[in-house]
């Protein structure tokens, strides 16, 4: 049996509903918000704050925390991802605009093929989506796909669900990324090991399901042109092309800065260095993720506008970036109402209730933590707060087990969090902030990203276990 692990965390907002009743209530708010998007056509931002509104009220939580419930959960998404798609867009638009999308996306072709452009734009993700999250790193690589997908005239569908494929298998399972670093803590395992064994069981998961069946799904899917969501194509004008290695400079420069602030994280928490030390203080500051990409699309003016036009630039940034913010305000609200409808199912306690029944089954750790984790992820959305939510769960049960080695905390890191990962749907920010940006029907994006995204966690899983089973 497994030793006992923590309670279920209480809800923030105490509810006098029954357990069955609040699971109950959480199905039918899904399956509402899904017939008010497909069936009925509502926007989306409409159909995710109205079902949240309501399932607030039905889970009974209190007329004096509904409005900060509701404003948190979206406040609180927003937070996190208005900055990076907003300063992500930009970049994107100056790369593309500046004749930059077309100079990656040809030398990519060169080197591996017009026929083999969809493996060469995910292997370009898998190696971006390493230090930088996937809301920014997707958004960054819009233009190159795109670029890519109006020359070869092929679906989008073709070039953009591999490279998906790629940052989700990243973000899901590799530190730097939080959902690996933060079950890492609680559970007390080494990063560098739990980095080890998430590329061992990474790539093999991202070219099965992140490449392979990523391609399978996009050719089942209808013909999908590319979107104007990044503003219209072209733009280029008379602007001599920038060269490959300022191009290179532009995309890597976040990856650097975003470096440099794990590194000084590390050498803060584990070798001892005062926090307080000037250069660990900057360090901090530009290798956070929003100030990464502020710093980058800033620099991405000066070398791809201003240097170029010979400072004769008039109004042209200022027409760049409202081109470019001014068809992601949409994605940003559609996103910030997902984490809202997620805020609202956290809220209710659904999450725990099904922990604490899965706890009492008497299963293995390994098992046990990915079941944990897909029940929190199927219940609130948020893959890192699954994770660090079943990782804070199975610590107890870890601390009480002395026979759990280096290697096997390791891989029972991974474990959860290819739980995390799995079954994506309306209550994920990053299902709406994906589909949005390719624009997407909600029935495309279940049948593409949600198949791929539970491949992967499936697949990772088979693998860890295979390797905790050798080790224990």
């Amino acid at each position: 049996m497994l030793p006992t692990l923590l309670p279920a965390a209480t809800a923030a907002v105490e509810t006098t509903r029954s357990t069955p009743f609040l699971m109950v209530t959480a199905v039918a708010a899904i399956a509402v918000l899904l017939v008010l998007i497909i069936k009925i056509k509502l926007h989306a931002f409409y159909a995710l704050v109205v079902v949240s509104l309501l399932t607030a009220i039905a889970a009974g939580i209190p007329a004096a925390d509904l409005v900060s419930t509701l404003t948190s959960g979206f406040g609180n998404t927003l937070s996190t991802v208005a900055l990076l798609v907003g300063f992500g867009a930009v970049l994107g638009r100056i790369v593309e605009t500046s004749g930059g999308a077309r100079v990656l996306a040809d030398t990519l072709l060169a080197r591996f093929g017009e026929k083999r452009a969809p493996l060469a734009l995910s292997v370009a993700s898998l190696f971006y989506g390493f230090p930088i999250f996937l809301d920014a790193g997707f958004v960054v690589m819009l233009p190159i796909i795109f670029t890519v997908a109006r020359r070869l005239r092929g679906s989008l569908m073709l070039y953009a669900m591999p490279a998906a494929g790629a940052f989700l298998m990243m973000h899901a399972l590799v530190p730097p990324h939080p959902g690996p670093v933060a079950a890492s803590s609680l559970l007390g395992a080494d990063v560098g090991l739990v980095l080890v064994v998430g590329l061992l069981v990474g790539l093999p998961t991202w070219y099965v399901m992140g490449y392979r069946l990523a391609l399978v799904l996009a050719r089942r899917s209808p013909f999908l042109a590319v979107p104007e969501t990044l503003g219209k194509p072209g733009g280029e004008g008379d602007q001599p092309r920038p060269s490959f290695g300022v191009i290179l400079l532009v995309l890597l420069l976040p990856l650097v800065l975003i470096f440099c602030g794990t590194g000084s994280n590390t050498a803060v928490s584990n070798y001892g260095v005062d926090e307080d030390n000037p250069l660990v203080v900057v360090l901090q500051v530009i290798g956070s993720t929003p100030v990464a990409l502020l710093i980058t699309s800033l620099l991405a003016m000066l070398l791809l506008v201003v240097r170029p036009n010979r400072g004769k630039v008039g109004s042209r940034l200022e027409d760049l970036v409202d081109d470019a913010l001014a068809p992601v305000c949409s994605i940003i609200l559609i996103t910030g109402a997902g984490g809202m409808f997620g805020r609202v199912l956290t809220e209710t306690g659904i999450g725990g209730a099904l922990a604490d029944a899965l706890q009492a089954t008497g299963m293995p750790l390994v098992l046990a933590g990915f079941i944990i984790a897909i029940a929190l992820r199927v219940a609130q959305g948020s893959a890192t707060v699954a994770g660090t939510t079943a990782a804070g769960l199975l610590a107890p049960a870890v601390a009480a087990d002395p026979s759990q080695g280096g290697f096997q905390l390791a891989c029972l890191v991974v474990a959860i969090t290819a739980g995390a990962i799995t079954f994506s749907h309306v209550n994920d920010s990053g299902f709406w902030l994906v589909g949005r940006f390719l624009q997407l029907d909600t029935t495309t994006t279940l049948k593409t990203w949600s198949v791929i995204a539970t491949g992967i966690g499936f697949m990772a899983f088979a693998l860890v276990w295979v390797l905790y089973a050798v080790a224990s």
